[in-house]
């Protein structure tokens, strides 16, 4: 109870200041403060509803929608509460000053300035109109990246083999088939000799795919598509009746990757092979740090030779530090995605990278180097909880590999 009345002080003083920014600028204009109240209230009241009707067994997109306009409602607010809770401070300092040396006119408190509402209110914007924008184009604004790697020991045969990484599909988020077919014919457009996903494939059940599975089904690749799990396609996220059902959930995700046309890699290997020389493909089920880890390196790779060339899709990218870049074999090149940049960031090339995942995750999106080996980290095809993309675009990879 404490926690939530904390909570409830610390949102009415954003709605406070928002307000008096308002009532500042439009001190006359009665309709556009009471105008302010009523979007506010009837936003607290649809989250409030869409938290109470949540169900965790059946989920549905509506969810997203809520938090969405309670991420537009409060984001902008925060600004101009930071702008005139400054300004409040500097007023009681200054009053207090005023007081303790007697040079004090007029009210304790010196009047806002029009100058800061205003400038709070148009800073507020910004956030205001990214976020829009993040929610109406930004999730199916899907952009190319390239990438090319050289190795000492790609087999000559492998030289300029091209590999398509998605990742995070998340089709239970998906709202516009339109938007999602142009995605899959970008895809398509890249005429890589294999396409590999990385897993998420569905927030929580199965069955969110079933709509979209004709669509997916055009994807197509020369040497064949491959995927992994991730965390969210193991239905760990909702409540199910029984075991029985979750199991069930599990088989049907299975189907579906089947009907796709995806081979589903659990803790295994295939060899990619070309004009008589190969590669290795490892998949493994998902291992996370502070997620679950049901992966098994060892197990995936315990029939391969320590001298051939391994490609490993992980969905979690900390999985590269705990286990992959010092394991026994070396793997060079780790595809993985899972943060999806957090669907929030600022990426400008050359200049800036930044996304609040980055505290959590040291390897959050693009490529990296260790130890000699590669990790990749997707900003994911698809989007789940906050229903957009600010600043982090969905992506899809094209990975060229060179010989040295």
């Amino acid at each position: 109870m404490l926690r939530i009345a904390i909570l409830l002080v610390f949102v009415f003083l954003i709605d406070w200041y928002s307000y008096q920014a308002f009532s500042t600028l439009f001190p006359e204009q009665n309709w556009i403060k009471i105008s302010f109240w009523i979007f506010s209230i009837s936003v607290y009241l649809f989250v409030a509803y869409g938290f109470l009707t949540f169900s965790r067994s059946s989920p549905t997109p509506n969810f997203g929608r809520v938090i969405s306009l309670l991420v537009l409602s409060l984001i902008p607010k925060l600004i101009i509460l930071a702008f005139l809770f400054g300004e409040d401070l500097v007023r009681f300092l200054s009053g207090t000053y005023q007081s303790l040396t007697g040079n004090r006119e007029g009210d304790f408190l010196a009047d806002r300035r029009k100058f800061i509402s205003q400038t709070a209110l148009v800073l507020s914007a910004i956030p205001f109109l990214g976020i829009l924008h993040g929610v109406l184009i930004g999730k199916y604004r899907y952009r190319v990246v390239n990438h090319t790697l050289e190795f000492d020991d790609l087999p000559e045969e492998f030289d300029g083999f091209t590999i398509t990484q998605i990742s995070d599909i998340h089709s239970g988020s998906f709202d516009n088939k339109k938007k999602l077919e142009y995605g899959i014919d970008l895809i398509n457009q890249q005429t890589s000799d294999v396409i590999l996903f990385t897993g998420d494939l569905v927030n929580n059940q199965a069955t969110e795919m079933e709509p979209w599975i004709d669509t997916f089904k055009k994807l197509k690749a020369p040497m064949g598509i491959y995927s992994i799990l991730g965390n969210h396609d193991y239905g760990d996220y909702v409540s199910w009746p029984s075991r029985e059902a979750k199991a069930a959930n599990m088989q049907r995700l299975y189907e579906i990757q089947k009907e796709l046309g995806f081979t589903l890699l659990r803790n295994e290997n295939v060899k990619l092979e070309k004009e008589g020389a190969s590669i290795d493909l490892i998949g493994i089920e998902n291992w996370g740090k502070g997620f679950g880890q049901y992966g098994d390196l060892k197990k995936a790779t315990s029939n391969l030779s320590d001298q051939s060339f391994k490609i490993l899709m992980s969905h979690d990218p900390s999985h590269f530090d705990e286990q992959v870049k010092n394991f026994s074999q070396f793997i060079h090149l780790t595809l993985s995605g899972h943060t999806h940049g957090m669907q929030f960031g600022i990426e400008i090339p050359g200049f800036i990278k930044w996304s609040p995942v980055s505290l959590r995750y040291p390897k959050w999106a693009g490529l990296y180097e260790e130890l000699g080996r590669y990790l990749h980290v997707n900003r994911g095809f698809g989007f789940v909880a906050f229903p957009g993309r600010v600043g982090i675009w969905p992506e899809i990879t094209v990975l060229k590999l060179k010989r040295k």
